[in-house]
Parts: structure tokens; sequence; C-alpha cells
């Protein structure tokens, strides 16, 4: 059985339908695709994840688009990676099958189980990237804070070209 799971961000509406368009495109059914909707934060629970990970049994099919859609850290990865290889549940990823018996699929669950920073450094910028997209949606600043009012620059101006 397959069993799909996407989160998106509050501010990516467009993603939930193209991810759950990608998890039925890759053979799973519609009724099967658990998402978390909004969901940025490391320490925030995700029902849908649950669910989804409750709904597995051995060989069946974990179904996501990529990686940063599933785990919000390597931590979180590497327990995920864990708890599926114990369970000999199946990850698809890309796309692809990875099965935790087969000699390949056991290399990658392996490494998913382990720490290497780029993942990590990929997540860390997804997340700041998620951050500056919710903040001009709701047209806040999407940026650093500058040091001078606009009064102060226009004094700076003003002395510049005297």
């Amino acid at each position: 059985m397959l069993i799909g799971y996407a989160r998106y961000a509050s501010s990516m509406a467009d993603d939930e339908q193209c991810q759950r368009a990608v998890l039925v495109a890759l053979g799973v059914d519609a009724d099967f695709i658990h998402i978390d909707h909004g969901l940025t934060g490391t320490d925030r629970p995700r029902p849908a994840l649950t669910a989804a990970l409750s709904a597995l049994s051995a060989r069946d099919t974990l179904v996501v688009t990529t990686l940063e859609r599933l785990a919000r850290s390597v931590t979180d990865l590497s327990e995920i990676a864990t708890d599926l290889a114990k369970r000999d549940v199946l990850l698809m990823f890309a796309g692809t099958v990875h099965d935790p018996k087969d000699p390949i699929g056991a290399t990658v669950f392996d490494m998913l189980s382990q720490t290497f920073s780029t993942f990590e450094t990929g997540l860390i910028h997804l997340r700041t990237m998620e951050g500056n997209a919710r903040r001009k949606a709701t047209g806040g600043f999407a940026g650093r804070t500058p040091l001078l009012d606009a009064q102060q620059q226009a004094k700076l101006f003003d002395l510049h070209s005297a």
C-alpha cells in the first residue's frame, strides 16, 4: 500500500496542490494522502505525519515528494528513517523507492539515519525563504531592519550631497 505525506507552509498555498498532484501521479490514492498545513517550526506537532506513519504496515511504502517535506531537521529525519527501517516500511522520495532489505535501500536508510550537514543547511535556507515569503504576503518587511529611520537617511543624503 502507498501512503502519501505532504507538508507546506501557509504562505505557499499552491505548494499543497502541487505536492498532492505529484503524490497522485506516483500512484498514491487521494484518500491515502496526509497533509500538514502551514507547519514550519521544528518543534510543532505534525498530526498528518503521525497519521501517515500510523497507517503504515510492514512492506507498505511511505511516499513523499522530497525529503525536506518529510523532516524538519537531520535528527527528525534520522528518527523517521530508523523507525521505518525497523518496521520494514519502504520509503519513496524523488520518485525512487528505497527498500530497507535491499542492499542499496539499506545504504540509503543508513545515510538518512546519519548526520549530514548539507541537508540541515538546506533546511535552514528553506525555513528562511518560507519566513520571508510569509512576511511579504502579510505586508511585512522581508529583510534586515534598517539601522536608520527615513529622516536620518534623508539627513545623511543631504549632508553627503552638500
